[in-house]
């Protein structure tokens, strides 16, 4: 049987990038002592979410893989806690800038990097001034178990039903977003909480899959960012959750068996037509 204990965390983050760096690791360290073999922080954590405006400066904050704080830190605690630590970040590669992910293992290598395929733009959400579109294309990790792969999107991706399908024919058995997201600038009463559930509620029903996410919280100059983070199980079941204000760790464990079984005996894979589905690929 192949039982997983997974965690998300929820937290809200300063221009310090020190503390933030130590607040998600007492947080990780929480998870890990609840028994989680894979610990999820919410996406670019080292800080706040700077891409609520377009300011040249800010691409100072990027840092390659090998030597950014957030990726050298959870390196190092992933070996010391033998876990697995999918790690967002702001990546300066020479001239080009990636809203990326290192997937941290429990010997504290990176097992490899996932670079964030969707880039957003709109009211405080300027990502395209600031990122390229990845070009790793979509990643699949080996996880706890040998059956126990892990398949990361970062947020923006969370709501496109083709990266989730995608990491599946990949052989993801759990998919994990790390997000920033929370107030829309443009409309003060529009809240997006409940669909950016749906979406990815909506993944792991049509995957058969479970699903971690984790978003951060609190103000952030004009944007209040909407927590919610939750796990849910193979049927889009929610096993863990907290609401809008909530700092603390998430923690669920999964059946993957189960979901495969689940997963075979829904035949979603047996009856995929993929030879009427040319249009989906194709420039609008």
């Amino acid at each position: 049987m192949t039982q997983i204990t997974v965690a998300a965390l929820q937290l809200a983050f300063t221009t310090d990038t020190a503390q933030n760096i130590a607040n998600v690791t007492d947080l990780v360290r929480e998870a890990a002592g609840k028994g989680a073999q894979v610990v999820l922080p919410p996406e670019l954590f080292e800080g706040e979410y700077f891409c609520r405006v377009e300011d040249e400066a800010l691409f100072a904050t990027a840092r390659p893989l090998a030597s950014h704080p957030a990726v050298t830190a959870m390196q190092a605690l992933a070996a010391e806690l033998q876990i697995h630590i999918p790690t967002s970040f702001f990546e300066a590669d020479g001239p080009h800038f990636y809203n990326s992910l290192a997937m941290i293992g429990p010997d504290g290598q990176v097992a490899g990097v996932y670079r964030k395929s969707h880039i957003p733009d709109g009211p405080g959400y300027e990502e395209k001034y600031y990122f390229r579109p990845g070009n790793t294309g979509f990643k699949v990790w080996d996880g706890p178990a040998a059956d126990a792969a892990l398949g990361v999107g970062i947020c923006w991706d969370q709501w496109y039903p083709e990266t989730a399908r995608t990491m599946m024919l990949m052989g993801a058995q759990l998919l994990f977003y790390p997000t920033a997201i929370g107030s829309e600038p443009y409309d003060a009463d529009l809240d997006t909480s409940r669909m950016w559930r749906r979406a990815m509620i909506g993944h792991a029903v049509s995957n058969v899959v479970p699903v971690i996410a984790s978003n951060r919280i609190g103000t952030e100059g004009d944007q209040r960012f909407y927590g919610h983070s939750f796990i849910c199980d193979e049927w889009g079941d929610i096993l863990a959750e907290f609401g809008a204000e909530e700092t603390g760790v998430l923690t669920a464990t999964l059946d993957l068996d189960r979901a495969r079984k689940h997963r075979a005996g829904m035949g979603f894979f047996r009856d995929r037509r993929p030879e009427l589905y040319k249009r989906m690929v194709e420039d609008v």
